[in-house]
């Protein structure tokens, strides 16, 4: 079952990246302008960013696809898989489709369908990370990550990060993570995909 969406008394000012233009609406997150997140590179990485965090910190967000997103179009011409985004918060539907059905507009409703709190997220140790995935929940997963490169890495991709920019063996570490759909690889930049959940509805030791 998914978790619960906890209800919190508003907070101060988020502490959310200022890469992607936004506002507050409350508690609500707007995106000032629609997202090429089927582009890739590094404008959706951030959005990735931006999204995660907005989940992490219990931030509902609205947004949109750009008219002209490649995912709108061919799906299948992005550089990612899309439901390795099924924990984050969906783009708002378009208006075309309440009368169309096509292969991206089915795509973005499974997304839409998926989408549930605490779907995918990693909580921190001193020198570890644990990292739940329910994103496909005929297939959940558990990781424990204790290797120091790939610790290191996915703390470093919490911010988008060019490939050119790191090590060789950052870059073998991002390759590892991303093969278990921890990191997501976008046109040369790196973004780790779960948010750190602060706010829990049950026990620890029931998630």
């Amino acid at each position: 079952m998914p978790i619960a969406k906890p209800s919190l008394a508003a907070p101060d000012r988020p502490d959310l990246p200022d890469t992607v233009p936004h506002r507050l609406d409350g508690r609500l997150v707007v995106l000032a302008a629609p997202v090429r997140l089927g582009a890739g590179g590094r404008p959706a990485a951030e959005a990735v960013r931006l999204l995660r965090e907005c989940q992490g910190q219990v931030l509902p967000v609205r947004w949109s696809l750009a008219p002209d997103d490649p995912l709108l179009h061919d799906p299948d011409a992005a550089d990612f898989a899309l439901h390795h985004l099924h924990h984050l918060p969906p783009p708002a539907a378009s208006a075309t489709e309440a009368t169309e059905a096509t292969e991206a507009e089915r795509a973005l409703a499974d997304w839409r369908s998926a989408y549930a709190y605490g779907r995918f997220y990693y909580r921190q140790g001193p020198d570890f990370l644990q990292v739940r995935d329910r994103r496909d929940p005929d297939a959940s997963a558990r990781f424990a990550l204790d290797h120091p490169d790939l610790v290191a890495t996915f703390r470093a991709c919490l911010t988008p990060t060019a490939l050119d920019d790191l090590s060789s063996t950052g870059r073998e570490a991002v390759s590892v993570l991303a093969s278990e759909g921890l990191v997501l690889v976008t046109r040369g930049w790196a973004v780790t995909l779960p948010p750190r959940i602060r706010h829990w509805t049950v026990p620890d030791t029931g998630v």
